[in-house]
């Protein structure tokens, strides 16, 4: 089964998110703040990334910067979800998706839908 990261701050929007990948059948695991999710990142090579930018500690930004400049982990799609249009200039080439919140359900999962 494929692993997908919800890396998200927010309680609502990481239930959410868990909920499409688990639906798309992948195993999920949440991860509230950067620190953690760059330990993580660090053991394990994710299948599927869904990244908010404005997390606590080390930002949605570094970690896509990270992942992005690591060979193990350049390859993995990561899907940006963010409340802050602004902060997408920096990442368009980085990211495999942007999405804007609030995301939808069903938008969500139809995108998530094109990495299973």
């Amino acid at each position: 089964m494929p692993l997908g990261f919800v890396i998200e701050d927010n309680p609502e929007n990481a239930r959410l998110f868990a909920l499409v990948l688990s639906q798309g059948e992948f195993e999920v695991e949440t991860l509230y703040d950067g620190e953690t999710a760059l330990a993580r990142l660090s053991e394990v090579t994710p299948d599927l990334v869904i990244l908010d930018l404005n997390l606590p500690g080390i930002s949605g930004i570094d970690l896509l910067r990270h992942m992005r400049n690591d060979a193990r982990l350049t390859a993995v799609p990561v899907i940006v979800a963010t409340a802050n249009p602004q902060m997408t200039e920096e990442i368009t080439d980085l990211a495999d998706l942007v999405l804007f919140k609030p995301v939808s359900y069903v938008q969500l999962r139809d995108l998530v839908a094109r990495f299973s």
